[in-house]
């Protein structure tokens, strides 16, 4: 079964360096290490399809914005006929520690609580990225861009995601060691 990983986050330049976008910044950290280009346009993102490991896979960038990311991950689902893992940015998780599990809520991300409705489940696997709770209204502070300091620990947390999701393609697409790495690694 191919396998299918989004990175959510928002298009245009003004959205590029924000926090919301650290799914975004988690897809090009893995494409460049596995040297491949997101680019083509399909199912509402931007994609790369291709072998890794011998094994079909799709990056993915969906182009909806945030709070309508389901209909371009149901679209790479129905295309692909693939189980999703979702890379997207947490709130309640520190600064860049990483958290990887199957199933859940989608808590107060408007981003997962659309694919969990257009999917009609919440049953897939998903990688969290960490930005930490900001002072004042949530959606400015997601749109916010991340200090000197909090930049640094976001681009050290999408570098080793990268790393370990290119062993995860490359080393037999095991997610409960994928998980075990990462949740370990956060505490």
């Amino acid at each position: 079964m191919p396998t299918v990983i989004v990175g959510l986050g928002n298009p245009g330049k003004e959205y590029e360096s924000t926090f919301h976008n650290a799914g975004w910044r988690a897809l090009d950290a893995l494409s460049e290490k596995l040297g491949k280009k997101i680019k083509k346009a399909e199912c509402s993102s931007l994609t790369w399809a291709g072998s890794v490991g011998g094994e079909k896979v799709v990056l993915a960038k969906p182009l909806t914005y945030m709070n309508l990311s389901g209909e371009a991950v149901k679209s790479l689902v129905a295309k692909y006929k693939a189980e999703p893992i979702i890379v997207y940015d947490d709130v309640d998780l520190p600064i860049g520690t990483l958290r990887a599990r199957t199933g859940g809520s989608a808590g107060t991300h408007n981003g997962m609580r659309n694919i969990v409705e257009k999917l009609g489940r919440s049953d897939f696997c998903r990688i969290r990225i960490g930005i930490g709770r900001g002072e004042g209204e949530l959606k400015d502070y997601v749109l916010s861009r991340p200090s000197e300091e909090a930049s640094a620990a976001l681009a050290a947390a999408t570098s080793k995601l990268a790393d370990k999701l290119a062993e995860y393609l490359l080393d037999g697409r095991d997610f409960e060691k994928l998980m075990r790495e990462l949740n370990a690694s956060a505490r």
